[in-house]
């Protein structure tokens, strides 16, 4: 999609970076920050899931223009999986269904298996997800007790390390294209060491250039009397998208 005219922009077509809570979905981000301020047009530069926290890229105005640039950037997050516990999600809002010892895994096993993970492959979005298959998503049929058959998505991982490992907790950082699950990385650790796990937190930290620690928290702007000296221009913000 074509970025708008400069020059035909007003204080309120750009973007809005917000530090997500956990518990709301993107979605609902979306509908606060409409209903709050009265902006007609708000969409959002691609979702967390209702658990994760951090960077949300909010669209307003004339900047929904460019939901695709912003989309289409890599990403970058920190996080914390579980091992020895696998959910239906494989995430920690998820059912548990199946649970082992990994009491013997070490921190040198965990490492060997993310750095198996960089890279280009092919990764099978979860049954959870919002893909949709004939128009339906995934998570609605996953909620019925339905599996279908989804097509693997191509990835790329740049960077998938440990930070800490406190047993049976993984600290992690990774950088990857859009469309990764992190989530499924978890998983798949946890399936290769025999073990399982899950995705027991995870945080967006950056989308192309643009940080986290230039997000404003969803409360403090939803308290603000209005989004004066908040939202970041187009001709600021491009230039992080190039």
């Amino acid at each position: 999609m074509v970025a708008p005219s400069l020059a035909s922009l007003g204080p309120l077509d750009g973007l809005l970076l917000v530090d997500k809570p956990s518990g709301p979905t993107s979605h609902d981000v979306v509908a606060q920050i409409r209903r709050r301020f009265r902006i007609p047009k708000v969409g959002h530069g691609g979702t967390l899931d209702p658990m994760a926290t951090g960077l949300l890229v909010i669209l307003l105005g004339k900047g929904t223009k460019i939901s695709d640039r912003v989309m289409g950037h890599d990403k970058t997050y920190e996080g914390t999986f579980r091992l020895g516990i696998e959910t239906d999600s494989q995430d920690a809002d998820g059912q548990v269904v199946a649970e082992k010892d990994a009491s013997a895994i070490t921190a040198a096993q965990v490492a060997a298996q993310m750095q198996a993970r960089l890279g280009d492959q092919m990764q099978l979005p979860p049954m959870v997800s919002a893909i949709k298959i004939k128009g339906v998503p995934l998570y609605k049929l996953a909620r019925k007790g339905e599996t279908v058959e989804r097509q693997p998505r191509f990835i790329h991982v740049y960077r998938f390390e440990l930070l800490d490992f406190a047993p049976p907790d993984v600290r992690f950082r990774v950088e990857c294209t859009k469309g990764t699950y992190v989530r499924t990385l978890a998983h798949d650790v946890g399936q290769a060491l025999g073990v399982g796990a899950h995705l027991a937190a995870l945080r967006r930290t950056k989308i192309g250039q643009i940080d986290v620690a230039r997000a404003h928290p969803l409360a403090e702007l939803l308290e603000a009397p209005a989004l004066d000296g908040k939202v970041l221009p187009l001709a600021a913000a491009l230039p992080l998208l190039a």
